[in-house]
């Protein structure tokens, strides 16, 4: 540990040393009983190049990390993680152009942008980082209106395996920058910072409106039809739990057009919400205040099961129904159960597919499957809504159950990524249960 220590500026933490504990720690209690044999705090691209050299020289796996959220573990290792929350640095040009460390949670690059009056599509989650998020795509309430956070990408500094640090955009590395929009992080180099066109702060309304569990056939009918096709300032998020359905997110003007769009989508439900709140607030503000909605089941560090894929056709009323007879069947305490759809559509699908590495353009909706303390449930409705399905996964939520990952999360884009991975980590230092 002495030659990786005098090799990089950051610190090296290792199993009983100040600091390891909260280091090594990621953000899903699933994962938290993996120990790294080390935790490198990444200072800079050359420390990040320094460690992939010793870790080729002995043999231990390693693993980048921005933020921990990975539902397969991907951004936890018991080789050397690399932790690239000391590159959390955003930067603005007069012209809108964001460089933003890939360390930075999306905390960081909302407040670093809103100060010029700036933000991106992004996703929820204070602490979600802006590199895996990216990486994977990215699905967000400004979506539908500016397209996925990849989208938005101009740039990225890339760490190879083989320890060249590379700058990459459309004219250099051009395969390379193609297949970070999208392909999932890990997969060709360590990014350690990342360049995007910002988009100007939107008017926008936040809303938030619930029914009880009675109506929840006819408040998912009514989705499936608005929803995906609604205009691309509108996106509307659905939760549905055994209690309880909720529409939130934001419509892209004053509140008084807010008003007119969402009565667009109650008059086909034919049931008027319990509950209905709209307001016009900054958009981070409103960002911050749909953590909590936009994320899965709450409580003290829940370890939360998910199963997820993208729909590409309405369900039919059946399915629905079935859908909500086993979320509600058999409730035990403490466990937590419900659907979220989020609506595709708008921006996300003017996209050809081979565009940029993330494939899955032609969908309307994604269906997530998400529960504390019921992965038989879990299963179970995964099982009931999988038949009418695309068979299309986001990469940003890995599914281990997969048994054809390749076709599920990268579809006709597989055969060139595998091209480019050969080309940019020949030996597959970058390795992981369903990695190219």
């Amino acid at each position: 540990m002495r030659e990786l220590r005098a090799l990089v500026d950051g610190e090296v933490l290792e199993p009983g040393e100040p600091g390891y504990e909260a280091a090594r720690r990621p953000a899903l209690a699933e994962f938290r009983n993996i120990r790294p044999f080390a935790v490198v705090r990444c200072a800079s691209a050359a420390d990040v190049a320094a460690t992939l050299g010793f870790a080729r020289r002995t043999g231990l796996p390693v693993a980048p990390r921005g933020g921990g959220h990975c539902f397969a573990g991907r951004s936890s290792t018991d080789g050397i993680l690399l932790d690239l929350s000391p590159l959390r640095s955003v930067t603005v040009t007069p012209d809108a152009v964001a460089t933003v460390g890939a360390g930075a949670r999306l905390a960081d690059v909302y407040d670093g942008l809103d100060r010029h009056g700036l933000t991106l599509p992004a996703g929820c989650g204070a602490d979600v980082g802006i590199a895996g998020l990216t990486l994977g795509g990215g699905l967000g309430l400004l979506g539908r209106r500016y397209g996925l956070t990849c989208d938005r990408l101009r740039a990225a500094r890339v760490v190879l395996t083989d320890g060249r640090v590379v700058d990459c955009d459309a004219v250099h590395h051009p395969d390379l920058f193609w297949a970070l929009r999208g392909a999932g992080g890990g997969q060709f180099g360590v990014v350690t910072s990342l360049v995007f066109g910002a988009v100007r702060v939107p008017v926008a309304t936040r809303f938030v409106l619930t029914w009880d569990a009675p109506a929840a056939a006819a408040v998912v009918a009514a989705w499936q039809d608005w929803a995906p096709d609604a205009p691309d300032e509108v996106s509307a998020n659905l939760k549905v739990t055994p209690a309880t359905v909720i529409l939130f997110g934001v419509v892209l003007d004053a509140p008084s057009v807010a008003r007119g769009r969402l009565d667009e989508f109650v008059g086909p439900v034919g049931m008027r919400p319990a509950t209905s709140a709209l307001a016009g607030m900054g958009y981070r503000e409103l960002k911050g205040s749909l953590d909590d909605l936009g994320g899965g089941p709450a409580g003290p560090d829940p370890v939360q099961v998910s199963r997820s894929e993208f729909v590409r056709r309405a369900l039919p009323a059946d399915v629905v129904a079935d859908l909500l007879d086993a979320l509600g069947r058999d409730p035990v305490p403490g466990q937590q159960r419900e659907l979220n759809f989020t609506p595709m559509g708008g921006a996300y699908n003017r996209v050809p597919a081979d565009a940029t590495a993330f494939v899955h353009r032609s969908e309307r909706f994604l269906l997530e499957h998400v529960a504390v303390g019921a992965p038989d449930w879990v299963h179970r409705s995964h099982g009931i809504a999988h038949p009418w399905a695309s068979g299309r996964v986001y990469q940003n939520f890995p599914d281990r159950n997969l048994t054809d990952w390749a076709e599920a999360y990268h579809g006709s884009n597989h055969a060139r990524l595998a091209g480019i991975k050969r080309a940019y980590d020949p030996q597959r230092a970058l390795r992981f249960p369903q990695s190219l």
